[in-house]
């Protein structure tokens, strides 16, 4: 009888070997992330129902109430969403397959010459896929049990030619050190504007077990189109149903992302963010994203994220909260004008927060609700600039 197992196990050789022991016998397997509290990692297994559990000792317990699997099912991953209780994402074989065979075509992976680096955590699809595909190829494969920029390049050293990465580690590995690698597959948010040439940014969900556009173009047997600025995807990597027996894919397979985007003339694929983080503020729609784009690389600004808060006037107003670089002093005036001049002043911040750090998921996500909070909600809608503190 097949069984849902979860991993209770951090990155390294130990998930490894219990990922390749499971698979191999015929069971599915639900990686936890070790770094969640173990009140947490208990909600867990409770909502997604394991037939067992391995932890961290590496022994395996039985775990009461375990739900059934379907024929064909590989995996269950835990979404990464910043609100509510995360859906358990189920993927067969076949689908984790089809993954690892158009992503390792697309990016030209030899499995004679070629390595992967895994250093994402293996309980989000971002690291999973990572693994499963050199596992697919019989590529050469590193685990590390987290991203450390020196770690990363000793793996390069060894014939690591290709890692998945989010824009912050790609920031802190540099552009030289991104040349050490054939290939960086970049994933997890919006990437930065301007990228080195051997960076590909993806775009994919838990939901299709990895990126499945790369630079704005699908991968082989992958289908993208808009509907009511609405990103809809099909493909055979696309998940089976959700772990509580839900299907979200239409009677097509169109699966509904909950992403708005537009289809460039050349046909490439803009992702403009989640339709839930559109700000409409005076009647303007305005996407987060873009602004942030713009604010990068300011003066003064190491990182900013952008956010809407409600506002008596203008229904939302456009807060601008930015981790300054060392010494700097980025004044709103300067940012308003930066994005006026490209987006149009309706799109301009009307509030700038200074923070210590940005609150972010474990790939690399921004918590913009949690930014939101720190802003009172009907403050003047006058431009003006206040100071806050998160914690990071």
């Amino acid at each position: 009888m097949r069984r849902l197992v979860a991993l209770d196990l951090p990155p390294g050789q130990a998930f490894l070997e219990a990922l390749r022991r499971y698979r191999d016998a015929g069971d599915a397997v639900l990686p936890l992330d070790a770094r969640l509290p173990l009140a947490a990692r208990k909600r867990l297994v409770a909502v997604l129902r394991p037939s067992a559990l391995v932890e961290a000792s590496g022994e395996e317990r039985a775990v009461a109430g375990g739900a059934p699997l379907e024929a064909g099912d590989a995996l269950v991953m835990a979404t990464s969403g910043t609100t509510g209780t995360p859906k358990g994402v189920v993927l067969t074989e076949d689908a984790v397959r089809a993954s690892a065979l158009a992503t390792s075509q697309r990016l030209g992976v030899d499995p004679a010459r070629d390595g992967w680096l895994c250093c994402l955590p293996v309980a989000h699809v971002g690291g999973l896929s990572v693994i499963l595909r050199a596992l697919e190829l019989g590529t050469r494969l590193e685990v590390h049990e987290r991203f450390e920029a020196t770690a990363a390049l000793a793996a390069a050293k060894r014939g690591c030619t290709f890692v998945s990465l989010v824009p912050t580690a790609l920031r802190r590995l540099g552009p030289q050190g991104a040349g050490a690698f054939t290939r960086i597959v970049l994933g997890g948010t919006a990437p930065p504007e301007a990228l080195p040439p051997n960076v590909v940014a993806t775009y994919g969900l838990t939901e299709t077990g990895s990126g499945v556009v790369y630079d704005g173009w699908p991968l082989a047997g992958v289908e993208v189109k808009v509907e009511a600025g609405e990103v809809l995807l099909r493909g055979p990597m696309l998940l089976r149903a959700y772990r509580d027996g839900s299907r979200p894919l239409d009677e097509e397979g169109w699966f509904a992302t909950g992403d708005g985007g537009e289809l460039a003339p050349d046909g490439r694929l803009v992702v403009h963010g989640r339709l839930g983080e559109l700000v409409v503020t005076g009647g303007e729609n305005v996407w987060p994203v873009a602004v942030e784009a713009l604010l990068e690389g300011a003066d003064g600004v190491a990182e900013v994220a952008v956010a809407g808060v409600p506002d008596p006037e203008w229904g939302e107003r456009l807060v601008a909260f930015v981790v300054a670089t060392p010494g700097g002093r980025p004044k709103l005036s300067d940012l308003r004008a930066v994005v006026r001049a490209e987006l149009g002043p309706w799109a301009a911040p009307k509030e700038l927060v200074l923070v210590a750090a940005l609150p972010r998921t474990a790939l690399g996500k921004v918590r913009r609700r949690e930014l939101a909070a720190l802003v009172a909600p009907h403050a003047g809608a006058a431009p003006s600039s206040g100071t806050g503190q998160v914690a990071g």
